[in-house]
């Protein structure tokens, strides 16, 4: 699909530092300035749904995103994490990691939401640095799955 987002080349299009590329899937550290910590895990091929995959493309999929999940808590200690794949306006297989703080700009609603407070700078500079963490505990989680 030539206009998707997703299947182009992701070190220009997509916001965030590559951290992990395997043969079927990335996975990028978002630069979000509000939400320190944000990852996605993409699924390089472009496939809409999840039902699209094999049993076996979906296993190992989950499998990373659990990965992914893990290493943010280890890291960046957060209150709740959000897993989503919404992709309405990607219609491209990618899954959202987002720790979750009770002082996050968005904190209940979601970080699609309207911002329900501010965020000290000191926190949110704070999490920044635990977030640099993130590459290599998320390398390391990925090469323990093998």
């Amino acid at each position: 699909m030539t206009n998707c987002v997703l299947c182009k080349d992701e070190l220009k299009i997509e916001d965030g530092q590559l951290i992990w590329r395997g043969d079927d899937c990335r996975v990028i550290l978002v630069n979000d300035p509000d939400l320190p910590g944000f990852c996605r895990v993409i699924w390089n091929r472009h496939v809409a749904e999840m039902t699209d995959l094999t049993y076996g493309e979906r296993d190992h999929l989950m499998a990373l995103v659990f990965a992914v999940e893990e290493a943010v808590r280890q890291v960046m200690h957060p209150d709740k994490v959000n897993i989503a794949a919404l992709g309405n306006m990607v219609p491209h297989i990618h899954w959202h990691v987002i720790p979750r703080f009770k002082d996050d700009a968005f904190f209940p609603g979601s970080i699609w939401s309207n911002k329900t407070q501010d965020t000290s700078l000191a926190t949110l500079d704070a999490r920044r640095k635990k977030a640099q963490d993130l590459p290599a505990a998320i390398k390391a989680a990925i090469a323990a799955l093998s």
